[in-house]
């Protein structure tokens, strides 16, 4: 683990401080842990901050205690882990408090102050579809962390500027703060504002929205409802944790019943309009990420094969439809190598398939 070189002063800290810090930097994550020196997660590495010094065991209850009602003492005791939002140093974050073998700790996800356009976070052109769609689902998937939050706020956001709709948003927490622009925005944060996923979307859809942001699937009550609201004329934007296009497919029908599937196979055929993959890497300097984006939009003939659940046929779409905006992982890999945007080693390490990787940059 590398050790950030040394401030000029130690940053003070508080959790004020050490957010502030993390800011300066140009951090992605905090971590915090009782008798550890604190952590910074910069351009995807782990990097100790040089000059600090181990969190005391009181820090926790000082700090936390401090931050009020957003944080739930009483949920905290009971699943000794809970997520939170706040904001502070007009910047906004996501927090996750947990107890480990040691004691306490804490992981903070900065999200910023300002919303990034599309073409700001360096994502396809294409993406911009996602904002004029009137009804359907789309998902936006990959690891923690890879930037699937910030993705879906900039096309939320690019809807409130643009649209006059209104916006309703359920999530846990809520991360970035949406303002009324030309949209009425309304966000309902799980266990303050809405019991779980799914009850709050069947609410929603008396709730007059248009477009319906539901932070993640996570069972498949959460994805019943969402399929029904995609539906019955909203357009539903939501995350899976996948890796791959094709992967958000199966996953999102596998989730139902086995006597199900069939049915469902329909109504994902005829309601999704488009899944994205996401990964970030290191940029070819080191200083910073891009997003590798695999893309699938939901032509006649992808609509065909999810119905007929010829999923192993879906990559092959995907890889012949660049003309209509489609991409493979290894197609916008070979592409960020020729903008000179990360380095074919890069490429060669993320990649799913290298010997397609290699035939594209021959």
């Amino acid at each position: 683990m590398s050790t950030l070189p040394e401030p000029a002063a130690a940053p003070e800290q508080s959790l004020p401080g050490l957010l502030g810090y993390l800011v300066e930097q140009g951090g992605s994550d905090l971590h915090l842990a009782t008798d550890t020196q604190p952590a910074i997660r910069l351009h995807g590495r782990i990097r100790r901050v040089r000059g600090a010094a181990p969190t005391p065991p009181d820090w926790f209850e000082r700090e936390v205690t401090a931050l009020g009602e957003a944080f739930d003492g009483e949920a905290f005791q009971r699943w000794k882990a809970v997520d939170f939002g706040i904001s502070c140093n007009h910047q906004r974050f996501r927090v996750n408090v947990f107890q480990h073998r040691r004691g306490d700790a804490m992981v903070v996800r900065h999200l910023g102050a300002d919303f990034s356009s599309i073409a700001a976070l360096n994502l396809p052109a294409e993406v911009e579809r996602f904002t004029t769609y009137q009804n359907g689902l789309v998902l936006v998937c990959g690891a923690t962390g890879s930037g699937k939050s910030t993705t879906l706020a900039s096309i939320i956001n690019a809807i409130n500027l643009n649209t006059a709709q209104h916006i309703l948003t359920i999530e846990d927490p809520v991360e970035y703060l949406h303002m009324d622009q030309g949209c009425l925005v309304r966000q309902r944060e799980l266990n303050s504002d809405a019991t779980d996923f799914a009850s709050a979307i069947r609410s929603g859809l008396r709730e007059d929205p248009d477009v319906i942001l539901v932070g993640e699937m996570r069972d498949v009550d959460t994805m019943r409802a969402a399929l029904t609201a995609a539906e019955t004329g909203h357009i539903v934007f939501s995350t899976l944790h996948t890796g791959d296009v094709v992967g958000a497919v199966r996953r999102l029908v596998g989730a139902f019943p086995a006597n199900e599937q069939d049915s469902v196979r329909l109504r994902v055929s005829q309601s999704l309009r488009a899944v994205m993959a996401q990964h970030l890497l290191p940029n070819v300097t080191g200083d910073g990420r891009v997003p590798a984006v695999e893309l699938m939009f939901i032509t006649t003939a992808v609509r065909h094969l999810i119905a007929s659940n010829k999923f192993d046929q879906l990559y092959s779409a995907v890889e012949t439809g660049r003309s209509l905006g489609m991409r493979t992982l290894e197609q916008s890999l070979a592409i960020l190598v020729r903008e000179r945007m990360i380095t074919s080693q890069t490429a060669e390490e993320r990649c799913q398939d290298p010997d397609a990787l290699a035939r594209l940059l021959q």
